[in-house]
């Protein structure tokens, strides 16, 4: 085991400023998301893994709350009242069950793809156990066993203001992260945040794009960095609409401008399917005339940009050459691209897979994709798949039928964290090979689940207080 001294004073950093924010576990958790190849050891022993640095705040809010004195009274509540936490249960326990079995049972009779240890890029091999099956289901576990300890938290007392706090903070580091990179990239400085990518995988961090530098933040690629930028968009984006928040206002403009900027097919691909919704939005807004005065701001910003994008062709025809040949990169011709190929083939061998193990899978971390989805489908076949579509339903659902009981802010935050999870989701859709779908999906469902269960008793307790005061009314009072 490897200790990463630039990943411990990264946790260190983290903790004084979720300490100073009056949130240590919580806040230090979301925060600790902006640090997307920052490791704080490495793992010899399970080959060379390399655990980011949210796995460690993973881990302490989990030891926190095991730690309480009243536990088992604790979750007997939260198993109790949330029946997502069940279906969590269920995918964790075939997970751990898969990666052990699967592996040795349908040895050699499928193809997968794995990183090869001599050469260091992924390789297509015969199913066979491997070190990912222990560290990979290792990071899902602990992302369920994250949910159960923060639906644990947030049923025993109001955190909201911890929440907002956190992710504001997490989506202000992650544009100030991504701001310095481009800037520095752009002026000739080079990468100035090479010093904290410590994580042991492939860094490709001063990779060109048409002519463009590729933004990649703290993270290891510019596609990593725009899954984060586009959760973070989302986030602030949605608060910003409910709150009409300044500081989400201004965050939400950095963070399109860098996802834009970020020369990555995911970005591109993810933005357009996010402005879908908002399109939506302004569409009914219109239908029933009440246009506010936010969406008018969005379709002004949205004309002047058009307006200036001809004005600058027309005065200079080839002015927009270098955006249409990063346009013709990184999505016309992106499927045409060896890269493309690449992918398309790690997906298809991966649907394969899932029919060659008659649909149960090649079990957690035997292999990789290029769409989340697909690495679903492959590791935890069809009954994993479905426990994970059924977590999804919940996050579709959000907090339909009961917002009108819970406080406005409270609304905010947790619908704006469900917009930001699904935004990871589809950007690791496009481009994600791993079946976990990462600690923010962990922390939504339990902030969705636990926000709804205390909607419930709020609504319970109205009708419980209506019925009584309807069978014990009153006596009027005489004015006389």
């Amino acid at each position: 085991m490897q200790v990463s001294l630039p990943g411990l004073l990264v946790c260190a950093a983290i903790l004084i400023i979720a300490y100073y924010s009056r949130g240590m576990l919580i806040v230090g958790l979301i925060v600790s998301q902006a640090f997307g190849a920052t490791a704080v050891l490495t793992l010899t022993f399970l080959g060379g893994s390399s655990p980011l640095i949210y796995t460690m705040f993973e881990a302490l809010l989990v030891a926190a709350v095991a730690a309480r004195r009243h536990i088992w009274l604790d979750l007997g509540n939260v198993f109790g009242s949330i029946r997502q936490v069940w279906i969590l249960a269920s995918v964790m326990v075939y997970a751990i069950i898969g990666a052990w079995l699967f592996p040795r049972f349908f040895a050699g009779q499928t193809a997968v793809f794995v990183q090869s240890k001599i050469r260091g890029i992924v390789v297509e091999a015969s199913l066979a156990p491997v070190s990912g099956n222990t560290s990979q289901t290792a990071y899902f576990i602990l992302g369920g066993l994250t949910t159960i300890a923060l639906c644990t938290l947030l049923l025993h007392a109001d955190r909201i203001g911890q929440l907002r706090r956190g992710f504001l903070l997490w989506c202000g580091l992650h544009a100030g992260m991504g701001l310095i990179d481009f800037v520095s990239k752009n002026a000739g400085v080079g990468d100035v945040l090479a010093p904290i990518r410590t994580a042991n995988y492939a860094i490709i961090s001063n990779a060109y794009e048409a002519g463009f530098a590729r933004i990649t933040g703290p993270f290891s690629e510019a596609s990593s960095f725009a899954g984060a930028s586009l959760a973070c968009l989302a986030f602030s984006f949605t608060y910003w609409r409910m709150t009409r928040s300044r500081l989400a206002q201004w965050l939400s403009a950095i963070l399109l401008f860098l996802t834009i900027l970020s020369t990555s097919s995911t970005a591109y691909v993810g933005l357009t399917l996010l402005c879908i919704p908002v399109a939506l939005s302004m569409l009914a807004s219109v239908l029933r005339g009440r246009v506010e005065r936010e969406e008018i701001l969005i379709t002004v910003l949205m004309a002047l940009g058009v307006a200036v994008v001809m004005g600058v062709s027309l005065y200079r025809a080839d002015a927009l050459d270098p955006f249409v040949r990063l346009i013709n990169s990184t999505i016309i011709n992106k499927a045409d691209s060896a890269s493309g190929h690449e992918r398309t083939y790690w997906n298809l061998k991966s649907l394969q897979s899932f029919v060659d193990t008659s649909g149960l899978g090649v079990g957690f971390g035997s292999s990789r994709a290029s769409s989340w989805p697909i690495a679903v489908l492959s590791q935890l076949g069809f009954f994993g798949s479905l426990m994970l579509a059924m977590l999804l339903g919940v996050l579709t659902r959000g907090l339909g039928g009961v917002q009108q009981w819970v406080a406005p802010e409270t609304a905010a935050v947790a619908m704006s964290i469900r917009n930001a999870a699904f935004a990871g989701i589809i950007a690791n859709s496009v481009s994600g090979g791993s079946a976990d779908p990462g600690p923010l999906f962990f922390i939504a469902i339990a902030v969705v689940s636990a926000t709804r269960v205390s909607a419930l008793r709020m609504a319970a307790g109205f009708e419980i207080r209506n019925r009584y005061q309807a069978a014990h009314p009153m006596p009027a009072i005489d004015a006389a």
